[in-house]
């Protein structure tokens, strides 16, 4: 996988997209998320209602980006800036992790991780590639539309990681499944047997911890173990009447030894 040799956390991007860092992972931390903001994360810490602590945190950001402002806005696109909150890019990807919100969602991993996207649209081999091309152009345009949408999801992220140590005190990796047709999107390294494959995952996927649910995206069901550290989101944190990705969670790519279920 493609890797910045700069990044905005603790570890260096090989680290994070190796195979060892799944077998021993290590906490991923934003750099200044948490010494910015340790008011935030001091009221959460005080909060036992997990639903509770996903309130205040979107009110935090509501109030910290001046969200709730847009429709003071006097120009379009001043409030459409603050309309789109990184609830609308969630979104997005939810409903095309192509789209515009998706590039930016994968960016956001290329600039805070340091690991690049191999797929958007269609694989991406390398810097001069078209698809780097129209990844770019779709990153520019998603990051025009919002307030500071990059800070947002520092945020995002290291929220999800405090709510992931409070619901997996014992930092157990979660079994979770990705549907597929075939391996277009992802880059096999290695075929240990039949059924068994270290892949190299984009730098965001979609998975879920539902097995039954990851058939209705494809004829074969990928199986892995994903480290808490690289869960970007999970849609279970979230009341329903912010987003609707019940069972869905994003997850930090590189390399994972998964195992291939077919159907029947």
């Amino acid at each position: 996988m493609a890797s910045s040799p700069f990044n905005r956390c603790n570890l260096p991007p090989w680290a994070i997209a190796s195979r060892h860092f799944n077998r021993s992972p290590q906490p991923i931390e934003i750099q200044g998320v948490r010494s910015a903001n340790p008011n935030l994360f001091r009221r959460l810490a005080a909060l036992d209602e997990p639903l509770a602590r996903a309130a205040l945190f979107n009110d935090y950001l509501d109030v910290s980006f001046q969200l709730h402002q847009w429709q003071q806005e006097t120009s379009e696109s001043g409030r459409k800036s603050l309309k789109n909150s990184y609830l609308r890019f969630l979104r997005g990807w939810m409903f095309d992790a192509n789209s515009v919100e998706g590039a930016v969602l994968k960016g956001w991993v290329e600039s805070r991780i340091g690991l690049a996207p191999t797929f958007h649209h269609q694989p991406i081999a390398g810097p001069d590639d078209p698809a780097m091309q129209r990844y770019l152009l779709d990153r520019m345009h998603g990051s025009a539309r919002t307030s500071a949408i990059y800070a947002q999801l520092d945020l995002l992220y290291e929220y999800v990681q405090f709510e992931m140590v409070c619901r997996y005190p014992d930092n157990a990796p979660l079994t979770l499944y990705r549907g597929i047709n075939d391996f277009a999107e992802h880059q096999v390294i290695e075929q240990y047997d039949k059924r068994r494959y270290l892949l190299r995952l984009n730098n965001l996927n979609s998975f879920t911890s539902d097995f039954e649910r990851a058939w209705e995206f494809g004829s074969r069901v990928l199986q892995t173990e994903v480290p808490l550290a690289k869960i970007f989101f999970s849609g279970d944190i979230f009341p329903s009447s912010l987003l609707k990705g019940e069972g869905e969670l994003l997850v930090i790519g590189g390399e994972f030894e998964v195992q291939l279920l077919s159907g029947g």
